[in-house]
């Protein structure tokens, strides 16, 4: 078996708890996390005139994926992945629903080796219906490719561990450990998740709280350890 970190941290376009943009903070507390793949969301770039995606890429030395939901303040906002290994493929995938904010997944092959893993990193909506039609449509995407270990990643917007919207997502993959991430100062709410299949073992998932996390965005990563069969 191989042993993987995986996370997912929703950067709050790089402003902070103390209403700061500090790109530099996020990479830190990226660093503390060690992980070898990591799904963000609401990344906004440039901001200040700081080419946030560049920053990333360049500062982690990881590879990089991006996909726009929304313009925003003359830049492109929306999910990433940064991965240690290349990324292979990449589809991305609108989860619109009317007139709601623009929501997507952004689908990712990892080359590690000889196998492949797949990774949907995604932020969905503020309202429970809408939830629920999106996450159908992340188990469809998913079944898509049964045959390929896949990690869904990201900030579900889903308040308890087992929300009625969440039903077709942890019927598919299982149910997975949900730590409060949100809001970061004093977690109350489980919003961000990690779920994997098929022949992936979750071994850990706990929400990363180290003073500068806390402080950084309004989000804690998640950090879960998984283990992919040779």
């Amino acid at each position: 078996m191989s042993r993987l970190r995986v996370a997912t941290y929703n950067l709050h376009s790089g402003i902070g708890l103390d209403r700061r943009f500090r790109p530099q903070r996020i990479l830190d507390v990226i660093g503390e996390l060690d992980a070898d793949i990591i799904a963000l969301q609401e990344v906004l770039s440039p901001v200040f005139g700081v080419d946030v995606h560049e920053h990333l890429r360049a500062e982690t030395g990881f590879h990089l994926a991006t996909m726009t939901t929304m313009q925003l303040a003359g830049g492109t906002f929306g999910n990433a992945v940064l991965s240690r290994w290349p990324i292979v493929e990449r589809v991305d995938h609108s989860l619109a629903v009317g007139d709601y904010e623009p929501r997507g997944a952004l689908e990712c092959v990892v080359g590690l080796g000889r196998s492949r893993l797949r990774v949907i990193a995604t932020h969905l909506g503020l309202r429970s219906a809408e939830r629920r039609w999106q996450i159908e449509r992340l188990v469809e995407i998913a079944r898509s490719h049964s045959d390929v270990p896949t990690v869904l990643a990201g900030d579900l917007n889903a308040r308890r561990a087992r929300s009625r919207e969440l039903k077709a997502c942890i019927e598919y993959f299982g149910s997975a450990a949900a730590p409060n991430t949100f809001p970061s100062i004093a977690p109350v709410l489980p919003l961000d998740r990690v779920f994997v299949l098929p022949g992936v073992m979750l071994m850990k998932v706990e929400a990363h709280r180290s003073r500068r996390a806390r402080i950084a965005s309004d989000h804690l990563p998640l950090l879960a350890t998984i283990e992919l069969p040779d």
